[in-house]
């Protein structure tokens, strides 16, 4: 089969995986957003930074080195698959003993159960971390699918069914468990493959001198990420939490599902282009249709956030309203930076991408240190502002590997946002022309919807019309 073929069929069944799954787990987070109060989301909002850096410190960054490397034996995996086991037992141990200063930190005593219960997942995970890179680097998407799919829907009936009889956030904790704990027996169930344990030095050294760094760059970013759900824990209430949490589950959602769908693809698929002209061909096109997406989507969701809000949570969670639409605003960038760092991880500078990432840390905690005082907007505004940022400083770096400099990129990118930006300006100011406040929550939406959707098509017809010879393109192929 063609390289071009598998790309084709690897969009596919990503995006009817990464469609599914995530489709079903914000279905249950919507349910679940009824059945119990955004306590309950702030609690885990609290730990969740224990729950990423677990994670990224088992695996090590090795997977991502198996499906980089151009040809791996089964002594490859075996060595990586020990490795995980091993760290991941290791980090579960130092999770559980730390449990108690977690709560204490945070002054929540349930934090300490939970917590332990919950960093479970390591371990369960380090089982299928190897199976789901050798899918990922073979582009057998469907297969991931196949396995995962009733996965997911086991445990979102057991969360749901948890939290209707009272179990509060105990049921969001099991619901992840579950989750994992069905895909991995699936895999090793069902999926013939079996790791080889064996443990090579020299191979352990190969792959952890490319995944240490990318690990190191990962946990940066995760803590980063996090610390804004740390400082408000720990000044602000757990309510507060939630509404933070849940306003950034909500703008993630959509932007996530298309970067996801496209990364998991790009990435073998940029590592396999070895001329640098056709990289940045490939990476620009890739680049403008996904920004060109994000733009519209997080341009709708700023407009509608009120009646989205009320309808899909309840009007419960309106006061994190405004925590969304600045958040939105920065998703309509995350393409870029995503995109700017798989360029470094194709060009195997993992040493670079980790630069990169502590140069942006410390710029973003500074920043976030000094928005403190003024309160959780403020906080907010910074993460969007300083998120916006990075996107570009990323493409400093990746721009000067492919020849396509920063300047460049900002004139590129700022057209497609520009014409996404501006049927949202219209529909804001003709607002007052049309009687919506009368209206309930899904015509608003619905209206909005519509008349986005008809000012913005024909405006990329007019103002970007090799946007629409690269979408032809794709959809004939």
């Amino acid at each position: 089969m063609s390289l071009l073929k598998q790309a084709r069929q690897g969009v596919f069944w990503t995006f009817l995986q990464q469609f599914s799954v995530q489709l079903i787990n914000f279905g249950v987070q919507i349910v679940l957003a009824r059945l119990l109060v955004p306590s309950d989301f702030g609690l885990i909002a609290m730990i969740s930074i224990f729950i990423a850096v677990g994670q990224n410190l088992t695996d090590s960054g090795m997977s991502t080195s198996l499906i980089r490397n151009p040809k791996n034996t089964e002594t490859d995996y075996g060595t990586v698959f020990i490795t995980n086991l091993c760290i991941s037992i290791l980090i579960y141990l130092v999770i559980y003993l730390l449990a108690p200063l977690v709560s204490r930190f945070y002054e929540q005593i349930i934090l300490t159960p939970l917590l332990r219960l919950y960093a479970s997942v390591f371990v369960i995970n380090a089982f299928t971390a190897v199976q789901l890179a050798r899918f990922s680097k073979e582009l057998k998407f469907k297969v991931q699918f196949s396995y995962q799919l009733p996965s997911v829907i086991i445990g979102a009936l057991i969360g749901v069914y948890l939290a209707y009889i009272g179990y509060g956030v105990w049921s969001m904790v099991w619901l992840n468990i579950v989750q994992a704990f069905v895909f991995a027996c699936s895999l090793w169930f069902f999926s013939p493959w079996r790791p080889k344990l064996v443990f090579n030095r020299t191979i352990f050294q190969y792959h952890f001198s490319f995944g240490y760094k990318l690990t190191l760059s990962s946990l940066l970013n995760t803590i980063y990420l996090n610390l804004y759900k740390i400082i408000i824990g720990k000044n602000f209430s757990p309510t507060s939490v939630g509404y933070f949490t849940q306003a950034d589950n909500l703008r993630s959602f959509p932007i996530n599902q298309l970067s996801t769908v496209l990364n998991k693809v790009t990435f073998p698929l940029f590592s396999s282009i070895q001329n640098d002209i056709k990289l940045k061909k490939a990476y620009k096109s890739a680049m403008r249709l996904v920004l060109s997406l994000s733009s519209a989507m997080m341009f709708i969701l700023i407009l509608i956030a009120f009646p989205l809000f009320s309808f899909i949570f309840g009007e419960k969670w309106l006061p994190a309203v405004p925590y969304f639409q600045v958040l939105c605003i920065a998703s309509i960038f995350l393409p870029i930076g995503t995109y700017n760092l798989n360029i470094l991880k194709v060009k195997g500078r993992s040493d670079l991408f980790l630069k990169v990432e502590v140069i942006k840390k410390i710029i973003g905690v500074t920043a976030l240190v000094i928005s403190v005082p003024f309160g959780i907007l403020a906080m907010v505004w910074t993460l969007c502002l300083t998120n916006v940022f990075f996107a570009y400083l990323n493409g400093y770096f990746s721009g000067k590997l492919i020849n396509y400099l920063t300047v460049e990129q900002i004139v590129d990118s700022l057209k497609v946002v520009f014409i996404a930006f501006i049927p949202a300006v219209m529909i804001y100011f003709a607002r007052s022309f049309f009687d919506l406040k009368s209206s309930n929550d899904i015509a608003v939406i619905f209206i909005v919807f519509s008349l986005y959707t008809i000012l913005y098509v024909p405006l990329i017809y007019i103002l970007n019309k090799d946007l629409l010879d690269d979408l032809r393109i794709i959809l004939k192929r």
